[in-house]
């Protein structure tokens, strides 16, 4: 394959993020500390010509709120994004989105979609067409012009947005995870052609950042990668990509390089750029250390999978490699992780070297029946879970043993959005309902004791079973 041309300006800054803070402003989200909740916290980055960088994060991180700010979408709360070393005022120029849902109009042929951004230049018509065929055609949609958005596959349709993204000769183009909607062959493919456009220089793009929560897709891509991490979203590492004829799956550098970003992303209490730099100084640039977290963030897993995960772990002799894991389960990172650091945070399981080792209770929990598996998790659970133990610790002193929802829930917005607070109330619901600490009315929205005639009655198998049995 015939290599990029490396040019004179190649390792210019073309865009640069300046201690970008951001809290979300949605309606009524401040709490009673008037403080809204923090998505990202002091934040700086550049990206420069001649340069591929991927962004990965686990969820809550903030990568699609950094990119959005990156292109001009969303004002930061504080800090300021600089393009050539000015002060942006608007969307970013000369600057285009590839999204992960394709955000095609349904009603609009490939040619028109195509072209729709030309009409925001003000081109002509005929130089419009032009230009929009050309790209079509370099893209591999010719033939499909005069297609909609319905006729096509889910690859097909993705290849109309970068062609869309593509016609307006964008100096840097920014992709929101635009192969996560795809199956595993259609991606690769994609990727792979959109690589050769870069480097064959087919392309007057000069620098692509893109969002991902595909290690594998990361390493394979980029030519250096910035970690963040969650709670405010913080850049933890920036880390040097490997050359491109070490990017070749199963390589001993490949491997070692996605083993070291396992090992990272399911460390998120340890300082990034410390943690890789005693393994590996090479890789590592630079890093932010991790804001103090005020309050506990679960992640949003069923008990069940969880549990699932475990007993694959054990059947393995209790150790198991998290990047073959993901791979074999077909997990992306953002539904691995959450697996992983719900088993951390129980002290069920931890990630050490990239690996998932059980604790000593986990290694029971995984051999248990299911009474005393519910017994260990519900003993994890109150002794790990703040807001849990608050909860069961309020049920035995309330009145008839029950309490409303909405305690919980104002303590929670003070940290989160409204959303995020109410997925945080779900999850404690599942937990606290699968342990068997409270029962839980949904229509009044009230916690209570169960009572021994309710824990009678309670199912042999929890719900999600089936993909712990799908999963051993």
């Amino acid at each position: 394959m015939a290599q990029r041309q490396t040019s004179e300006t190649d390792g210019a800054v073309i865009l640069e993020a300046q201690r970008i803070t951001h809290l979300y402003q949605g309606r009524g989200e401040q709490g009673r500390r008037g403080h809204a909740p923090v998505v990202l916290e002091e934040v700086s980055l550049q990206i420069r010509a001649g340069e591929l960088v991927a962004l990965l994060g686990p969820s809550g991180s903030g990568k699609s709120t950094l990119l959005r700010i990156l292109a001009g979408l969303i004002r930061p709360t504080q800090g300021e994004v600089r393009v050539h070393g000015q002060p942006l005022r608007g969307p970013t120029p000369s600057c285009a989105l590839v999204f992960q849902s394709f955000a095609l109009f349904p009603w609009l042929t490939v040619l028109q979609n195509v072209e729709l951004g030309l009409e925001a230049l003000g081109l002509p018509r005929l130089q419009r067409l032009k230009r929009a065929l050309a790209i079509i055609d370099m893209i591999g949609l010719d033939g499909f012009e005069e297609a909609y958005p319905k006729e096509l596959s889910g690859g097909m349709r993705q290849r109309v947005g970068f062609a869309r993204a593509l016609a307006v000769e964008p100096e840097l183009l920014l992709l929101d995870e635009p192969f996560s909607a795809l199956d595993v062959l259609t991606a690769a493919n994609l990727r792979r052609e959109l690589l050769q456009l870069w480097y064959q220089a087919k392309i007057p793009t000069r620098a692509m950042l893109l969002v991902t929560h595909n290690i594998d897709e990361a390493v394979s891509m980029a030519d250096r990668l910035l970690i963040l991490g969650a709670d405010p979203g913080h850049l933890r590492a920036e880390v040097q990509g490997l050359p491109r004829g070490q990017r070749e799956p199963h390589s001993p550098a490949y491997t070692h390089l996605v083993d070291l970003l396992y090992r990272l992303m399911t460390s998120p209490d340890e300082d990034g750029a410390a943690l890789l730099a005693a393994e590996e100084p090479a890789f590592v640039q630079r890093g932010q250390p991790r804001p103090t977290r005020p309050y506990q963030t679960l992640p949003h897993v069923a008990p069940a999978d969880m549990i699932g995960l475990l007993e694959l772990v054990q059947a393995r002799g209790g150790r198991a490699d998290l990047a073959e894991l993901g791979r074999e389960l077909q997990l992306e990172l953002d539904e691995l992780l959450p697996l992983v650091d719900a088993a951390d945070l129980l002290q069920l399981a931890c990630p050490e070297e990239g690996d998932l080792v059980l604790t000593a209770v986990g290694r029971l929990l995984a051999e248990a029946d299911v009474q005393e598996e519910k017994r260990l998790f519900r003993q994890q659970a109150l002794a790990r879970i703040a807001l849990l133990r608050r909860i069961a610790e309020d049920l035995a002193a309330a009145p008839g043993h029950r309490v409303d929802e909405e305690r919980y829930l104002e303590r929670l917005r003070e940290h989160f959005s409204e959303g995020e607070a109410e997925a945080q109330l779900q999850t404690i619901i599942d937990w606290g309902r699968y342990a068997e600490i409270f029962t839980y009315q949904e229509e009044a929205g009230v916690f209570a004791l169960e009572t021994d005639e309710e824990t009678e009655e309670q199912p042999t198998e929890a719900a999600g079973d089936t993909w712990r049995r799908n999963i051993r």
